[in-house]
């Protein structure tokens, strides 16, 4: 039976755009590097796969302890985590801005990663136990829509940021909104009950080490030739190993007689596994994504780095308009008719993108077909995140919150470590060697550039195509059958 309209506290709404606004700052982080890469390159004197671990690092450091971070947020309070973690990343962002070598960019990159980690479980778990299903479809709209808007707005917000003040700023402009967030967090978000949990470290351990050596191997592929890394370990043995870790991760999630990192019991629930698989490649195509476009804008057309982030304006703003109206449609239609639409548009778009990524199509058509993914984005992200909790108990909420962030996040650090992998391998083949270093990109491998760009862009697209089919087989929630069955007998 749902809930009245009382049933929803006062602060509730006041709770969630105080922790939405942390979320969004350090989802804008995930994407923000992308349009600093050939800055970062020239100036630290990096390579692309150097510079692509400054969000690689963040990405693995944010993906592997939220399963654990959820769970604290159980026992010791989803405020009190949030507000710990929300320190950390400010101070991290602080400490990213002030490296001079992209070796402690990196290094601070990870304790800022822990800090995001800390912090986003807890943004999921407050709309789950603050909100009744009924009412949760739209507080989860707004956190699927922050979302899909923090992928678009990091590469704007980043080459508005380095265009004024320099590669340094993307990471200080944290510093004051840190500030700001925790105020607003510490006076809005009420204390809520806390749970006692017992800690399976040992699936940290696991997944932690497994995720590490896919990651490392897949982004270090090329460079090594898929040979030997150092002695005895070579590519393929550390991404077999990564693998058979994680094959052992769940296992022992399987056997845990406690209580296990990961519940498998949650993915009896039919959309909770199909939301998980989905939002996996959803992360894995908005990091995949900017990476190619801002190389093209970049180093193959000469934009500034102002100029190539402005590319992404109109999407971010089609984004608000869109996610406003999916807001209200969330809880009344299924979420298969709004996720399949989306998945195809957004996948349509990327195919188009990549087909004007040259030399000599005037940069507006990318911009245009760029635009699709703002609408596109915010019929995935929205139905996707309700899907993913709508059936959920409060007492699993924290539980369900982990699995499914890190779920998106392990997509993003895999998008992450396959881009660089697949840049710097059609780098190789249509120009020779990795450009980026220099001042000056002679005009043939400029047009090298724009066309493994566009071979490049073919890999989210294919990614958020899976999407549509995956999402085919989600089930209308719980609460919607509810309502409607309802509104029969009426």
């Amino acid at each position: 039976m749902n809930q009245p309209e009382s049933a929803v506290p006062s602060n509730a709404w006041r709770s969630l755009w105080a922790m939405v606004a942390g979320f969004f700052m350090i989802l804008v982080d995930s994407t923000i590097v992308t349009v600093a890469t050939p800055t970062i390159m020239t100036e630290l004197g990096a390579d692309v796969a150097a510079v692509v671990w400054v969000s690689s690092a963040y990405l693995l450091a944010y993906a592997v302890p939220l399963l654990i971070t959820g769970r604290l947020g159980d026992r010791f309070g989803p405020k009190q985590i949030y507000l710990l973690g929300l320190i950390v990343f400010t101070l991290a962002s602080l400490a990213c801005g002030l490296t001079n070598t992209v070796e402690m960019l990196v290094m601070a990159r990870v304790v800022q990663g822990l800090g995001a980690s800390l912090m986003t479980p807890q943004t999921m778990a407050v709309i789950t136990r603050l909100f009744p299903p009924h009412q949760r479809g739209k507080a989860m709209a707004i956190w699927g829509a922050t979302a899909g808007l923090a992928m678009l707005v990091g590469p704007l917000l980043g080459g508005l940021l380095i265009g004024m003040l320099g590669w340094e700023w993307i990471f200080f402009i944290n510093v004051p909104i840190g500030v700001a967030g925790y105020i607003a967090a510490a006076r809005l978000v009420p204390d809520l009950e806390k749970n006692r949990h017992r800690f399976d470290w040992l699936g940290v351990v696991l997944s932690g080490a497994g995720l590490f050596c896919i990651v490392f191997s897949l982004q270090e592929a090329t460079s090594h030739d898929w040979g030997v890394i150092y002695g005895p370990i070579s590519v393929t043995s550390l991404l077999i190993t990564g693998v058979l870790l994680l094959v052992v991760f769940v296992l022992w999630q399987w056997r845990n007689p406690d209580e296990p990192l990961m519940p498998l019991a949650l993915f009896k629930d039919r959309n909770f596994s199909v939301a998980n698989l989905a939002i996996a490649l959803v992360g894995l195509t908005s990091v995949a994504t900017p990476y190619p476009l801002m190389m093209w804008a970049q180093q193959a057309r000469g934009l500034t780095p102002l100029a190539a982030a402005l590319m992404n304006a109109p999407a971010a703003v089609v984004t608000l308009v869109v996610s406003n109206w999916t807001g209200r449609l969330v809880n009344q239609v299924h979420p298969r008719y709004l996720t399949v639409t989306g998945a195809l548009v957004w996948s349509a778009s990327l195919l188009a993108t990549a087909h004007f990524l040259d030399m000599t199509t005037p940069v507006w058509v990318p911009i245009a077909t760029m635009t699709l993914t703002g609408a596109a984005g915010s019929l995935v992200f929205s139905p996707l995140s309700s899907s993913a909790t709508a059936n959920l108990p409060p007492m699993r909420a924290g539980a369900g919150s982990g699995v499914y962030n890190s779920t998106r996040q392990v997509g993003s650090v895999l998008g992450s470590a396959l881009i660089a992998t697949v840049m710097s391998a059609l780098l190789l083949a249509h120009v020779g060697s990795e450009p980026g270093q220099e001042e000056a990109i002679p005009e043939t491998a400029r047009e090298g550039i724009a066309a493994a760009m566009s071979t490049t862009l073919l890999l989210p697209a294919a990614s958020i195509f899976l999407v549509a089919v995956i999402a085919c087989f989600l089930e209308r929630p719980q609460h919607q059958r509810l309502a409607l069955e309802a509104r029969k007998k009426a």
